[in-house]
């Protein structure tokens, strides 16, 4: 039986130690944090997971909370003139739902299945140093703890790492008392606003550690209006702060926003990070090598929500890679190559997200405009959240896009 260790019990990590340990293998995870505490804790992210995503995790039977998250079945976007106003507002219809599970609900849930199923989990903040050790003892060390030391072990990757800085700063809130969406309040949607030369805010429903809860999300330009809460420690200076940047810059989400409450002292989070992609092999001292997972190999903004669907579709990839290679040795050249046939769709989600942090050009302006008037444009928009790479059909080129427009204008 294979020997294989998990550094880091975050959605990837996690979920390629269920699959794995359900495919038979002899499986180690590695947490900082008891599940306990992650559930006792801060929230960790603004997770919304589209379809492909979340097949993932029905795939592997992980999909424990399906029935009781809120089914989002569409993506909306907003657009906000200098007077406050909507000048581009509309809801596109997903193919298949997404949803949003608490990461402190889902990676606790996980870590305690995993240990119930007979894997064995260590509660230890793994060092460079301990890597070295444990890598002579396993068949495969996969590190997927996305921050702190061990990253320092995977090497930008220049070529496709065009920013050196952080490009938003982010600040999320997880509240309970949001009014119902005006448009479309007969089923759940995402809503993506966006403040020219800002930011954005982005809504979402959620499940959490006290039921149904809202998630707002602010992503502000560095330097500008939004970049306010570096420093803020105390939870609801942090959401006085939050619903007062609602009230100035998106009144129609203020609107709604005026009786919320935080669900809970560990609801708010903030800070920033540049989006990174890095080379896969870490080398450790001893001459051993591990696997890079997810956010520590392509760290993307999370203006387009992707951060947990890359998580679920590169773990899913490695499960498949690892057991396809059956008994060989997991050398540098497998690793490499798992990583390859991960970065075959990661890319598009790279390519299109570093796209979105940029001034909009006037053909994608045009796409979200004619989006308004023409359902199938918005429909076709919400669901390049599950599957980017069809952004490279429609989104990047200008004549591609005038080309998609006029057909879908004329009803071709």
């Amino acid at each position: 039986m294979r020997k294989i260790l998990v550094v880091g019990a975050g959605q990837s990590g996690l979920q390629i130690a269920l699959g794995l340990q359900a495919q038979g293998y002899e499986v180690t995870l590695m947490s900082n944090r008891t599940a306990d505490e992650i559930r006792s804790g801060r929230v960790m992210s603004t997770q919304c997971m589209f379809d492909t995503a979340l097949q993932h995790e029905r795939d592997i039977q992980a999909n424990f909370w399906e029935s009781q998250a809120p089914r989002i079945e569409g993506l909306g976007v907003s657009v906000a003139g200098p007077d406050g106003s909507r000048v581009i507002d509309w809801v596109g219809k997903l193919d298949g739902y997404a949803q949003s599970v608490d990461q402190r609900v889902k990676m606790a849930g996980w870590m305690e299945t995993f240990a119930q199923r007979g894997g064995q989990l260590v509660i230890h903040g793994a060092a460079v140093s301990d890597l070295d050790y444990f890598s002579r003892a396993y068949d495969l060390v996969l590190v997927s703890a996305g921050k702190g030391e061990l990253v320092s072990m995977f090497e930008r990757d220049a070529a496709r790492s065009p920013f050196t800085e952080p490009q938003r700063a982010l600040s999320v809130a997880y509240v309970h008392g949001l009014g119902p969406r005006p448009e479309h309040p007969e089923f759940d949607a995402v809503r993506c606003n966006l403040v020219p030369g800002v930011g954005e805010l982005f809504v979402m429903p959620t499940l959490t550690t006290s039921g149904r809860a809202d998630i707002l999300f602010w992503e502000g330009v560095p330097g500008g209006p939004l970049d306010v809460f570096q420093g803020v420690k105390d939870p609801s200076e942090h959401l006085a702060l939050t619903l007062e940047l609602l009230e100035k810059f998106l009144p129609w989400e203020y609107a709604r926003a005026t009786k919320v409450e935080l669900t809970d002292a560990g609801g708010t989070l903030a800070g920033r990070y540049a989006p990174t992609v890095r080379k896969p092999i870490g080398r450790l001292p001893g001459g051993g090598a591990v696997l890079g997972v997810a956010d520590v190999v392509v760290a993307n903004d999370p203006i387009t929500g992707q951060g947990s669907n890359s998580a679920s579709k590169c773990a899913a990839s490695y499960i498949s890679s690892i057991v396809e290679h059956g008994d060989k040795p997991f050398d540098e050249a497998w690793m490499q190559s798992a990583f390859d046939r991960y970065w075959d769709t990661a890319q598009s989600v790279t390519k299109w997200t570093n796209a979105m942090l940029g001034a909009p050009p006037e053909h994608v302006l045009n796409i979200l405009g004619a989006a308004g008037q023409l359902q199938p444009v918005a429909d076709r928009f919400a669901n390049g959240f599950n599957d980017p790479a069809d952004f490279e059909n429609f989104f990047y080129d200008p004549d591609k896009a005038a080309a998609y427009l006029e057909s879908v204008a004329s009803g071709a």
